[in-house]
């Protein structure tokens, strides 16, 4: 399994847009229901700083997400968009207690 983290920071009057796009992500997501793909988004405190956190089963390299079209739409504009551009960053699990789900 595979887990990334992705963290940036949107311009203040972006935030809503941005926001949006995710939505759209989400709604794709419900309707397609790909396999071997968790996703969770989040909006920090700070109203304009957002962090991805995406986990991947299965095949090195194959990532779901990146093949829908409204991930291809959110990220097309994102450097726009930002302020403080996004920083991928793989994860190691050291221990969860239900996380993504897990039981």
């Amino acid at each position: 399994m595979k887990r990334v983290m992705v963290r940036y920071k949107v311009k203040s009057d972006r935030a809503a847009e941005n926001e949006s796009f995710i939505a759209k992500v989400f709604e794709q997501l419900k309707r397609d229901q790909p396999e071997g793909l968790r996703y969770a988004s989040f909006k920090l405190d700070d109203g304009v700083s957002f962090v991805h956190i995406v986990s991947l089963e299965g095949a090195e390299g194959s990532n779901p997400l990146g093949e829908l079209d409204s991930f291809k739409a959110f990220t097309a504009q994102i450097k726009d968009r930002c302020e403080e551009a996004p920083v991928p960053a793989e994860l190691t699990e050291v221990g969860s207690y239900r996380f993504f789900g897990e039981r």
